[in-house]
């Protein structure tokens, strides 16, 4: 495909003669965004996929680098930039120091590989993310090129490509992803020095003047959103003070993962251009609502969607709800995958539409599971006890194949027609889960342990008692912020 027409509306600052490098007007990034996106979607062979794009930036002399990303296994996004021409040279042959990234390979078998997923590329707005790159997602591999047992982007695409295979069953996912805008930048690593955080609005659900803060914020977001393929649905300030909400098309599971970690990444760099914070923490201020990513799925196999019965309660399938049994039967298990923080827990507080029962329904928010109204196109499943914070791709993992193959408690002595509740603290959920023998099948020994390790040694930085105000060590140790530089202060 060819942009080398495209130019951006603003003259560049540097002489023409002495750098050129790619920029694409939104418009443009749209269509070249939706075109890539929809070749995912139908499933264009790779290698296809993988022979077009390197054609591609060989022929564009705009582009000077690749930033490729990959998650570690707590759900940080980790980006390296390789220069184009090395990139096009080596791209069968790259790795990476697999011991610097928390929960990956000890430090005497540090090595690991980086592949491209070639199918998933995006061209990027140069006004957010500088001119003359593109971004590819990677997929982390053993030494000898296996799949690395880490990489839960890996796991979910290897499962649902499986899935897909057996009988062309696909499984559709969208988030709806809160955050909070806080004044400054870098307001989360700063909060041991102030203590709070600061709101840039208190305007309110669905309310804020057109040219405040807030909605500054949320339309250059969501036009990024836009013109990298995102879909977009609706945007709005949410209930809490300086709260916000961006939602976009439901897509294939890995795709939606892909978005969510995107998400993040352009709402913290448009905020950070605006001298502010977009923070993910689940539960940054006490007294207000927390931010949580609320997961809708459903399954369709040849297009039909598998979640839909006309006739069904709450016009949900009796796959649908065998599905949602599972997800209730494992739910103490997998709570700490899907609530992955200190902080998350204070989210899970009844008073604040916290989804912290382990039940379904179609209007109670307290619910874990809700079934939101929909028809043959949109019935779906919404299990809203996901924290933003947690590892997407593990968390989509962790549903779908709970959904498919968890366990199913048998009702003894009516124990299922009681009320029962999600852990209501980190070390209650790490107890758990080191306990459950279907989350050990579920992601391995290796990986299960690793995780417990992780979530352990940030707990232990943190009292053990939530109390009433947000603690230092549960913002300056939570694993979406802490550096090297904080963690070494404790």
């Amino acid at each position: 495909m060819d942009t080398r027409k495209s130019r951006t509306a603003s003259e560049p600052t540097a002489p023409r003669g002495l750098r050129d490098f790619l920029e694409i007007p939104y418009d443009e990034l749209e269509e070249l965004n939706l075109e890539a996106k929809n070749q995912r979607l139908s499933r264009v062979k790779p290698d296809k996929i993988r022979e077009q794009r390197m054609k591609y930036l060989a022929d564009e002399k705009r582009i000077k680098a690749v930033t490729v990303c990959f998650t570690d296994l707590e759900g940080r996004l980790h980006m390296l930039d390789y220069d184009k021409k090395f990139l096009l040279g080596s791209a069968d042959n790259l790795t990476f120091d697999g011991s610097s990234i928390r929960g990956f390979s000890a430090q005497q078998e540090s090595d690991l590989r980086l592949g491209i997923d070639w199918p998933a590329f995006y061209w990027l707005p140069s006004d957010v993310f500088g001119p003359g790159k593109v971004l590819v997602f990677g997929e982390v591999l053993e030494k000898d090129g296996s799949p690395y047992e880490g990489d839960l982007r890996g796991r979910l695409k290897a499962y649902t490509e499986a899935l897909f295979a057996k009988d062309q069953t696909v499984c559709n996912v969208a988030h709806e992803i809160e955050g909070f805008l806080f004044k400054g930048k870098d307001a989360e690593r700063h909060y041991h020095e102030k203590g709070a955080f600061e709101f840039i609005s208190t305007g309110g659900y669905y309310h804020s003047l057109p040219g405040d803060a807030l909605r500054t914020f949320i339309d250059r977001a969501a036009e990024v959103q836009r013109a990298m393929g995102f879909e977009n649905e609706k945007d709005h300030p949410e209930v809490a003070p300086s709260q916000f909400e961006m939602n976009f098309k439901y897509a294939d599971a890995v795709v939606a993962a892909d978005q969510v970690q995107l998400y993040k990444l352009l709402a913290r760099q448009v905020a950070s251009q605006l001298d502010m914070t977009a923070s993910f923490l689940p539960k940054p201020v006490t007294g207000v609502n927390g931010n949580g990513m609320h997961t809708n799925m459903s399954l369709s196999k040849k297009g039909v969607n598998l979640f839909h019965d006309k006739k069904g309660k709450d016009g949900l399938s009796k796959a649908g709800w065998e599905f949602i049994a599972r997800i209730l039967g494992a739910a103490p298990d997998i709570c700490l995958t899907l609530n992955s923080s200190v902080n998350a827990y204070r989210r899970l507080d009844p008073h604040y539409e916290a989804p912290n029962q382990i039940k379904a329904s179609a209007i109670d928010r307290g619910s874990m599971v809700r079934i939101p109204l929909g028809n043959e196109r949109s019935a779906r499943i919404e299990v809203r006890s996901v924290a933003p914070d947690s590892n997407p791709y593990m968390s989509v993992y962790t549903i779908l194949r709970t959904g498919l193959e968890g366990p199913v408690e048998a009702d003894d002595d009516g124990k299922k027609s009681r009320t029962r509740f999600l852990p209501d603290n980190i070390y209650d959920a790490i107890r758990l889960f080191k306990g459950s023998a279907f989350t050990k099948k579920l992601y391995g020994e290796t990986v299960h342990t690793k995780f417990a390790e992780l979530k352990t040694a940030s707990a232990e930085r943190c009292p053990k008692a939530l109390g009433s105000t947000v603690k230092t060590n549960e913002i300056q140790f939570h694993h979406e912020i802490t550096n090297q530089y904080l963690w070494s202060k404790f």
